[in-house]
């Protein structure tokens, strides 16, 4: 295919493409932010795709697609900071004056009790990192599903645990 189809498919869908991620998003600037990277990943792969109806369905399929990674990262924050608020609350309501400090610590300790070294590695590289799903597959010679499948295990055990103890 060649540069000219691409971007006057791009271009042509353009409003739409904005449409779309704008209204997944709720966020005007962020769907801005998902159009240029639609279009630096399409630009990067576009040597595969023959027709301008190709190029239309994968224009779609990335927006689309790094919209819904966009609110899914934006709920996984939204939880994190529910759950810290949380268990502020609830440690202000029982007059425990724990700080955060301990409150890391506790979390800390339950990682290196209840994980498994590799739910720990994966954990570590995703949270405190910041490393995506496919850089860690991919250095772990694993696939992205049992990456997520990992990740997802160790943080329901600790949430589980962590809240165990704040009860007792």
């Amino acid at each position: 295919m060649s540069d000219e189809i691409l971007l006057s498919t791009f271009e042509r869908l353009r409003a739409r493409l904005l449409s779309m991620a704008g209204y997944l998003l709720h966020d005007d600037e962020e769907a801005q932010d998902v159009l240029q990277d639609a279009f630096c990943r399409l630009w990067t792969h576009y040597r595969g795709v023959d027709s301008s109806d190709e190029a239309e369905a994968l224009s779609v399929t990335t927006v689309k697609n790094l919209s819904i990674s966009g609110l899914r990262r934006h709920q996984r924050e939204d939880s994190l900071h529910a759950s810290v608020t949380e268990a502020d609350d609830v440690s202000d309501s029982a007059g425990e004056t724990r700080t955060r400090e301990e409150q890391f610590r506790t979390v800390e300790l339950l990682i290196k009790k209840h994980l498994t070294p590799l739910q720990e590695n994966i954990l570590h590289r995703r949270e405190l990192h910041g490393e995506g799903i496919a850089d860690i597959a991919a250095d772990l010679n694993m696939s992205e599903t049992a990456v997520r499948m990992h990740l997802s295990r160790a943080r329901r055990t600790i949430r589980q645990l962590y809240q165990q103890t704040q009860k007792t």
